[in-house]
């Protein structure tokens, strides 16, 4: 069990320990489960090689399948022993190089964890978004909410590569484009730090996208720069200018905590995330569509050429290969 921070009040720490026992609990209620399928698996792969049934075979061979999953997934959550990996994510896209394509590559990622979530039974919200010009998003903030969101997703961390022919190239060329993404687990307590409103630069500007009749109508927008770390922080999707002031404070505290406990340099670059170009030479994940079809993470190796089922967010392989690589580091 992680240790409390000592800013915790009794009913912040209540709730702590009863997260921390429900999933205590449902990992108990897993491995149970996982037991009982490989008992089956192995019942099955008896009878069917005493009878020599084909039917038996092919049942033993799907629940060994689901059996396989199952375990992979329970091992990823062995290695999410960070601090935060059980918090909720707060998952940021900009577009980078690319022009039109790059907006397009980023409402691409934005659609990926979308699905990636959805099929894990989170659920996601949009905190801020900005429209493209002709097409797709310059970049959005959205709050990933489930069981280990953070631990997850913190490894998507870095600068995603596309090259594809673009659709929008009237010369049929291919292109390679840029989306960064950085992730920041949403901490919810009330956090010890001190913040000078004099290194605020604090910005209102009027919502856009979809949200009623209520949005484009007032400034209530808010967009916060940290200057003495150049942390920036933007929020749209309350319905109040208060509102959004609020929940871009919590995230612009939660970054600079994380700042505040590193010991060095390095372990500091980990958290706030390197600052590099959204450009070429900086990527962590190149996905190739043409001339053939690739996606394959430059710090593990993992790769796969699925592209498709990546994209309509099988991520797994790839959160799994990072957490092991993280343990060897």
């Amino acid at each position: 069990m992680m240790q409390e921070p000592d800013f915790w009040n009794d009913a912040e720490r209540a709730g702590h320990v009863s997260r921390e026992l429900k999933g205590l609990k449902d990992t108990k209620a897993r491995y149970e489960k996982l037991k009982t399928d490989y008992d089956e698996v192995m019942t099955l792969i008896e009878l069917g090689n005493e009878e020599n049934d084909e039917d038996l075979a092919q049942e033993a061979q799907e629940t060994f399948e689901r059996f396989s999953r199952e375990l992979e997934e329970m091992r990823i959550e062995i290695l999410l022993s960070g601090e935060y990996d059980d918090a909720d994510a707060i998952l940021t896209l900009h577009a980078g190089a690319g022009g039109t394509e790059a907006c397009d590559w980023c409402n691409m990622l934005y659609r990926m964890y979308g699905r990636w979530a959805a099929a894990r039974g989170f659920t996601v919200e949009v905190l801020d978004l900005l429209d493209g010009d002709e097409a797709g998003i310059k970049s959005v903030t959205m709050q990933i909410s489930g069981l280990n969101a953070y631990g997850y997703l913190k490894g998507e961390k870095g600068v995603h590569r596309l090259v594809r022919i673009s659709p929008f190239n009237a010369q049929g060329k291919r292109q390679t484009s840029f989306v960064s993404c950085d992730v920041m687990p949403d901490i919810e307590e009330d956090l010890d730090v001190e913040i000078n409103e004099d290194d605020l630069r604090i910005d209102t500007y009027r919502s856009s996208g979809a949200g009623g009749q209520h949005i484009n109508k007032t400034s209530s927008a808010i967009r916060i720069t940290h200057l003495p770390t150049g942390i920036v922080v933007q929020c749209q999707n309350e319905r109040s200018q208060h509102q959004n002031k609020d929940k871009a404070m919590q995230m612009l505290k939660a970054k600079l905590f994380l700042l505040k406990q590193q010991e060095n340099a390095e372990k500091l670059s980990d958290i706030r995330g390197e600052v590099k170009d959204i450009a070429w030479g900086n990527q962590i994940r190149s996905y190739v569509f043409q001339p053939y079809t690739m996606v394959k993470d430059l710090r593990t190796d993992e790769e796969t050429g699925n592209v498709g089922a990546v994209m309509d967010g099988d991520l797994d392989r790839f959160i799994s290969a990072y957490l092991k690589w993280l343990k060897t580091r």
